[in-house]
């Protein structure tokens, strides 16, 4: 039987790999939205970056330890919870190595600069006990509209991660129930890498995909193709508590306020309706600003009509209502591994209001990136800390 083969992931040469270091000088396109990262720029209109990172790194610190009467609290109402202590003093001095950012007088760190540098200082913090990495899709693995290509370096790194025995999720609001092969051709790249290195099964049971947020987990089987798990294997008691007439009342509702909205805005949409989601997409160029009215004001209202737990979205060129969300599926999926959320990274493009990532910083530790380019950067940071281990 041939052997097992394996990547060798070239991480460049440290401290910097200047091709890709390069791309996290870039603010890229992406909506900023972050009360943390929002304070900390005003910070600097009195304290040099060196000194906010020390501040904020102390006040993580003790809010984890008394996250109702923290200092960071008090300043910043909205904080959510922190996962692990954050060394943010010694990602600033890594990132400074390549952007200078601490020998700037007169211009501040953006808040591109100030994601980068929590970005940095999650993953040295998630690497030692590391388990599970999820990852949202578009934009994410891979850019919007497009799949994971066999020659992709995204596929290296993400098999990589695999033979670091760390299990692997893709998470994505794509479902197509009953239909293995539409997974498979988004994904078909990196199902063909495992075919092609003969990965064992040892490997492959690492990998998951979970669609329609939380609503159907696939796994590669033997043959190197993606099969369902039947939701009574995986699925919470939450996920498992959803009634089909709760369902089928959240996406009427959810279909009639979509379009709604787009007719105040005299957006024309074709309507998609799948079995647990309801999006609209518009027929001609969209502004984002109007997309985002269109979820926020779906999510508002939508609040005060169902129980059900579902996530209202802008997706930048469509807008959701799925019954669900990613927080819902990556607990799931943590309880089936019987994993810590404290070991737990997940990676996503959209932690914005109406972005259906957000929900998981709130649980679990993430990494926000604006494009595939900066996830790759992050994952060979990530690889580099586990094969220091």
């Amino acid at each position: 039987m041939p052997q097992e083969r394996e990547f060798r992931i070239d991480q460049g040469s440290s401290p910097s790999y200047r091709d890709d270091i390069a791309l996290l000088q870039r603010k890229g396109r992406l909506k900023e939205q972050d009360p943390l990262i929002d304070f900390m720029i005003s910070m600097h209109s009195t304290h040099t970056s060196q000194e906010v990172m020390e501040k904020v790194q102390e006040w993580i610190k003790e809010h984890m330890n008394d996250s109702r009467c923290s200092k960071i609290r008090t300043l910043i109402p909205g904080i959510g919870k922190f996962h692990k202590e954050l060394d943010l003093v010694g990602a600033l001095h890594e990132y400074d190595a390549f952007s200078s950012l601490t020998k700037r007088k007169f211009v501040p760190a953006n808040f591109a600069e100030l994601r980068h540098i929590l970005n940095i200082a999650e993953v040295h913090a998630s690497a030692p006990t590391i388990k599970l990495t999820s990852f949202d899709a578009d934009g994410t693995l891979y850019k919007d509209g497009q799949h994971l290509k066999n020659n992709s370096a995204m596929v290296e790194l993400l098999i990589g991660l695999l033979q670091q025995e760390v299990n692997v999720a893709i998470i994505t609001a794509a479902g197509y129930p009953g239909q293995e092969s539409r997974f498979e051709e988004r994904f078909s790249g990196l199902l063909k890498a495992f075919r092609d290195l003969n990965l064992s099964a040892s490997v492959l049971k690492r990998f998951y995909v979970m669609g329609g947020e939380c609503n159907y987990l696939l796994k590669v089987d033997r043959d190197y193709r993606l099969r369902f798990v039947d939701r009574a294997e995986w699925a919470s008691d939450a996920l498992l508590s959803f009634e089909e007439g709760d369902i089928t009342a959240l996406l009427d509702n959810a279909q009639d306020l979509l379009l709604e909205t787009a007719s105040t805005f005299k957006l024309p949409v074709q309507v998609v309706r799948k079995e647990r989601a309801v999006g609209i997409i518009p027929s001609e160029p969209a502004v984002y600003e109007v997309l985002e009215e269109i979820a926020l004001t779906a999510k508002l209202k939508l609040e005060g009509m169902t129980d059900l737990p579902f996530c209202a979205f802008n997706g930048g060129a469509d807008c959701f209502v799925d019954v669900g969300n990613k927080g819902l599926g990556l607990e799931a999926l943590t309880s089936h591994l019987s994993c810590s959320p404290t070991r737990v990274i997940h990676f996503g493009d959209r932690f914005t209001t109406t972005g259906n990532d957000a929900i998981t910083k709130r649980k679990f530790p993430t990494v926000w990136v604006a494009n595939p380019e900066e996830t790759a950067w992050f994952i060979r940071l990530l690889l580099k800390d586990l094969e220091k281990a």
